[in-house]
C-alpha cells in the first residue's frame, strides 16, 4: 500500500510539471504529502516543526477520523504508523483542505494515479 502511495503521488505531481500549474489549488494540497514518500524528509520536518509537517501532521489526525468513510485509511495509516509517521493536530489546516487531501489519498490507494505499465 505505501509502493502504491508513492508511486500514485508521483504520477499525480507529474502532472503539475509545467511552472504555471504549480499554483493550482490542487497541487498546493499535495505538498504535504511528499513526507510520507521521504522519511527523512519527514524526520527533518518534525525536528524543526515546520509548515509542511504540521499540515501533514493535521491531514493524518483528521485521517485517523475518517477510517469508516474510507475504509482503506486503516491499513494506510497503519502502514505509516510503522515508519513513524503519525498525525497530531495543530488546527492549522482548513477543513475544507482536511476534505480535499482525504479524497486525493483515497483516490491514490484506490489506484485512479496508478500506472502498472511502469511499475511491472
Amino acid at each position: 500500500m505505501f509502493r502504491i502511495f508513492c508511486e500514485s503521488y508521483d504520477n499525480y505531481i507529474a502532472q503539475y510539471k509545467d511552472a504555471a500549474c504549480q499554483s493550482e489549488y490542487r497541487f498546493k494540497i499535495a505538498q504535504p504529502l511528499k513526507l510520507i514518500k521521504d522519511v527523512d524528509e519527514y524526520e527533518t520536518g518534525k525536528r524543526y516543526n515546520t509548515l509542511e509537517y504540521k499540515q501533514l501532521s493535521d491531514l493524518l489526525f483528521y485521517m485517523q477520523e475518517q477510517i469508516e468513510t474510507f475504509p482503506k485509511l486503516k491499513a494506510f495509516l497503519w502502514t505509516l504508523e510503522s515508519r513513524d509517521i503519525k498525525g497530531y493536530y495543530f488546527g492549522i489546516v482548513p477543513k475544507e483542505d482536511l476534505i480535499e487531501q482525504v479524497k486525493l489519498v483515497n483516490m491514490f490507494l484506490n489506484l485512479l494515479y496508478w500506472d502498472n505499465k511502469t511499475y511491472n
